[in-house]
């Protein structure tokens, strides 16, 4: 009887604690400043928790005594005792200072000093960490991670694997820098980032951090939108691995895996991943392969030097829809939104007209000398060597969408009847062919910052940004579709030229780009007020080298390199009015050098001397506010850019491609931004954000040059865009999120996008009469994204299980669009974005 009545009273001395909570707080051991996202778990479970904004965290218990496991990425994993006293249902561990990690290198990677800290950098920031980018990223675009953060859109243009886009505060790629691991990755030649690159680097991504603004960067790097700074994963991790697998619609399979050895006995450490890619794609015929690597290697050398070796690539290749078609080519077509007119097939198997194949390995070494207490220095020395391009067609165009060449409007293309007749024509020679327009280069560089304590509230940085990059640009025959060869004229060396397969065709010239900056910033600390002040300036200069246009005994083949001195200078302040408030602003001017096309006109050797930098002035007012529950930022910016470089493409009606040179323009783009993240209870999670913009054209322009798809100059025409509101890309966002512990081990998130006030972007070839009226405006659309994560144990190993549902209730819109001659619906060029896609997969942890 006794064990009886002993055996109750124990039950429910267990359900006195079924109610219980652990809290507490988890601040950096350095800076004693609150860690967000912060994995807070019980020993022996899967449950667990995060910290809020303010490193707090709540962990519901039911047993009177435990253990909670502390852990965070570069941090040692601690684990903590807990006993409830008699009578109480809370325990309080207090504030928690995490430790280095024993097991681990310290962070060398020199982005470090490019990100921003939350309520002391005066910057508008956003940022996403691995857990978000693992379970939310599934089969999207990696720039479609930030769709839900302020002033920026994101598309997949036409689609095809890596070819997203995206716009910050309406400036496109080529205005926006963007680093990874500190080490700019933006086109030397033309600034634009082209993200199939980087297919493969979200498996690897640490985190992302998003700098709206005139950013926090420390380098040279004149950012007009913003910076994005990409960190991924470096030897801290503690040693294991994980293996993935995921499917997901029209034929998607990714699997992969990670593998790291912690600090080993003799100071070494690793970290390396690998991931494969495969599908047939939404739309049609852009079906890929896409492969991705990653290798970190790090050596301790004693208390003062760190050395880190890191490389990564993704080869990848797949096919694309470069066109964009009238609404009503769209509705006609039997496949609809899915429709491509860009592929069709050969011999039975699937060609492509127009697809991409690129391969861009990065490689850098990166040292960090701890001179003294006060002083530090970091250097990344790295080299990329891009190899790749893009295919297209060359000769008669017979690919409309009402050629015999289909079988049927809009048909997929019968390649078998071209090569049938460029047979016949025997030693004529092939009337079509398909051609790659190649872009490969070379580009090393070095960074070097130099950071010291002049006292213990101002401290100063130096560095210096080197770069050397030698870009090749030609085309060559790819398949000569039946033919016994293609005659092409293009190569004054070469007036009567036969080419085969391999042979260069339309032009062929280098690009040579050296890079020159340095720069020097003051930062002040103390207690409620930190502010900065930054100078940077760099020399940029241009060589072009044409073989084709030039023969080989001219000097003008070859041109001196052409110089262009910019600077800028930015300051801001941050001032917490106290633990919940703060404020900051910032200003700055800055003048960058015109991009490459710019400075050499109508593609060839002819020197612009006019070519003039481009000059931007920014401003911009914060506040932010932190609360246990309750955190959100608002502000407001106001950019103008004057002397803009502008390089419009455009398709004409044909299906054939064309660009203009626009030189001059200005252009004024301002707005307020808003995000808010609210925690109601440990198991709720709401979040949301509005974006209202106001971006526009500021005046007209004469002379542009129009050139066709094989660097012709076409004609000269005179160009009415003044009070034009800046196209392709939405100037009022907002996004709503939720999510919510349904168990302890099952989480399941829902997220809606809307898109508003977005203008389809000019054709210059219809913007030449000064009655030219705004430009088509696209219907506003909302979309909405389902998400559940589930974590369960196989034996001893943690494992997920991740699903996605993207724009669940398959609604139809345009994502992008091009102005029409009437600007209305009826015959604008456009491009729908995705239905209803999904993906489904697991994670083992070992």
């Amino acid at each position: 009887m006794k064990k009886i009545l002993l055996g109750v009273f124990l039950m429910i001395g267990i359900g006195a604690f079924a109610q219980g909570t652990v809290t507490g707080s988890v601040v950096d051991p350095q800076m004693s400043v609150p860690l967000p996202g912060v994995n807070v778990q019980l020993v022996g479970t899967t449950n667990g928790t995060t910290t809020n904004f303010d490193g707090e965290f709540l962990l519901k218990v039911n047993s009177k005594e435990g253990k909670i496991k502390i852990s965070y990425m570069g941090f040692k994993t601690q684990e903590i005792s807990f006993e409830f006293k008699s009578g109480d249902d809370n325990v309080d561990l207090g504030e928690i200072k995490l430790k280095a990690n024993a097991n681990a290198l310290d962070e060398i990677v020199i982005t470090t000093f490019s990100l921003a800290i939350d309520r002391k950098t005066p910057v508008a920031v956003s940022t996403l960490k691995s857990a978000e980018i693992e379970t939310k990223i599934g089969n999207q675009e990696f720039p479609e991670l930030l769709k839900s953060t302020p002033g920026i859109y994101v598309t997949k243009q036409g689609g095809g694997y890596g070819d997203a886009n995206l716009r910050l505060r309406g400036f496109n790629s080529e205005n926006i820098a963007v680093m990874i691991n500190g080490v700019p990755v933006n086109d030397m030649e033309n600034g634009r980032v082209y993200w199939s690159n980087w297919a493969g680097l979200s498996d690897v991504t640490r985190s992302m951090q998003v700098q709206r603004g005139l950013g926090a960067s420390k380098v040279a790097v004149p950012s007009i939108g913003g910076t994005i700074n990409i960190v991924t994963k470096t030897t801290d991790s503690e040693k294991g691995g994980s293996f993935f697998a995921t499917t997901g619609n029209d034929g998607y399979q990714k699997f992969g895996g990670t593998v790291s050895t912690g600090k080993l006995d003799t100071g070494w450490a690793a970290t390396i991943s690998a991931s494969k890619t495969t599908g047939n794609g939404f739309v049609d015929g852009t079906w890929f392969e896409g492969y991705s690597y990653f290798i970190n290697v790090a050596k301790d050398l004693g208390d003062d030097h760190q050395l880190s070796f890191t490389a990564f690539g993704a080869p990848q290749k797949h096919g694309q829809r470069q066109n964009r078609e009238l609404i009503e080519t769209f509705q006609r077509s039997e496949r609809e939104i899915k429709f491509n007119r860009d592929w069709g097939y050969k011999d039975g198997q699937v060609t492509s007209i127009e697809d991409n194949f690129y391969h861009k390995p990065q490689m850098s070494l990166n040292h960090y000398w701890d001179i003294n207490s006060k002083t530090q220095l970091s250097t990344a020395l790295y080299a990329s060597y891009g190899t790749g391009g893009g295919g297209g067609f060359t000769g008669v165009n017979k690919f409309g969408l009402d050629s015999e060449y289909r079988d049927g409007f809009a048909q997929p293309v019968n390649f078998d009847k071209i090569v049938d007749e460029n047979v016949a024509l025997g030693a004529l020679g092939s009337e079509t062919i398909l051609r790659d327009s190649r872009n490969d280069h070379v580009w090393y560089g070095g960074l070097s910052t130099l950071t010291t304590d002049l006292t213990e509230d101002i401290k100063l940085l130096a560095g210096l940004d080197l770069r050397y990059y030698e870009g090749k640009h030609f085309q060559e025959v790819k398949d000569l579709l039946g033919g016994q060869f293609y005659f092409d004229d293009s190569n004054i060396n070469n007036p009567i030229n036969t080419t085969e397969v391999g042979d260069k065709i339309s032009y062929w010239n280098d690009g040579i780009v050296l890079w020159e900056g340095g720069f020097l910033q003051a930062e002040y600390s103390d207690n409620d007020l930190s502010a900065f002040i930054s100078l940077a300036a760099s020399n940029t200069s241009y060589k072009r080298i044409d073989y084709f246009n030039y023969l080989d005994s001219d000097p003008e083949q070859e041109t001196d390199f052409q110089n262009f001195f910019g600077y800028s200078v930015k300051g801001g302040a941050n001032y917490n009015i106290d633990d919940n408030q703060n404020i900051f602003a910032n200003i700055g001017y800055f003048e960058r050098a015109p991009f490459f096309d710019s400075v050499f006109l109508n593609f060839r050797n002819d020197i612009n001397a006019e070519a003039e930098n481009q000059k931007i002035y920014s401003a911009e007012l914060g506040y932010g506010f932190r609360s246990g529950k309750l955190s959100g930022n608002l502000n407001i910016y106001h950019t103008r850019w004057n002397d803009r470089t502008l390089t419009q493409s455009f398709q004409n009606q044909d299906g054939t491609f064309g660009s203009a040179n626009i030189l001059g323009v200005n252009a004024i783009h301002q707005g307020i931004e808003f995000d808010v993240r609210y925690q109601p209870t440990d198991r709720l999670t709401f979040t949301g954000m509005a974006s209202l913009g106001d971006w526009t054209w500021d005046n007209d322009v004469t002379d542009v040059q129009v050139f066709d798809d094989e660097q012709n100059l076409v004609r000269t025409i005179d160009l009415y865009i003044e009070d034009l509101k800046v196209g392709n890309a939405a100037q009022t966002t907002f996004a709503l999120g939720a999510n919510y512990d349904v168990f302890p081990s099952t989480k399941v998130r829902i997220d809606y996008n809307y898109a508003g006030n977005f203008y389809a972007d000019f054709d210059p070839n219809n913007r030449t009469s000064p009655d030219s009226g705004q430009a088509w405006e696209v219907p506003d659309y909302g979309l909405v994204d389902f998400g559940l994560i589930h974590n369960f144990k196989i034996s001893s190993l943690d494992a997920k299980i991740i699903g996605n549902i993207y724009n669940l209730f398959d609604t139809e819109y345009i994502a992008d669009a091009r102005d029409g001659s009437t600007s209305s619906a009826s015959d604008a060029l456009v491009w729908y974005g995705f239905g209803r896609t999904y993906t489904i997969g697991t994670i083992i942890n070992f």
